[in-house]
């Protein structure tokens, strides 16, 4: 499966981004770590594939650093 299979469905995908953007500040501002984390993550993985689809390097690379942050995030509080 390529990339560019998927270009039709970038709005509905820029949508969940925010859905899951809203979600995850309204997790941050209760207090809730790991939910802020379940909800930042995908928000970034969804980023990250926008980016490329426009190549647009500022966007793609700066949701990589962020997504292996709350990778490692999930991964201390799992483990904690």
């Amino acid at each position: 499966m390529r990339l560019s299979t998927f270009a039709g469905h970038e709005q509905r995908l820029k949508w969940a981004a925010f859905l899951l953007g809203l979600l995850s500040t309204i997790s941050i501002v209760q207090g809730w770590q790991l939910a802020a984390m379940l909800f930042g993550l995908p928000f970034c993985l969804i980023w990250i594939y926008c980016g490329w689809l426009r190549t647009e390097p500022q966007l793609k690379y700066i949701n990589i650093i962020f997504a292996a942050l709350y990778i490692y995030g999930i991964g201390r509080y799992l483990i904690a």
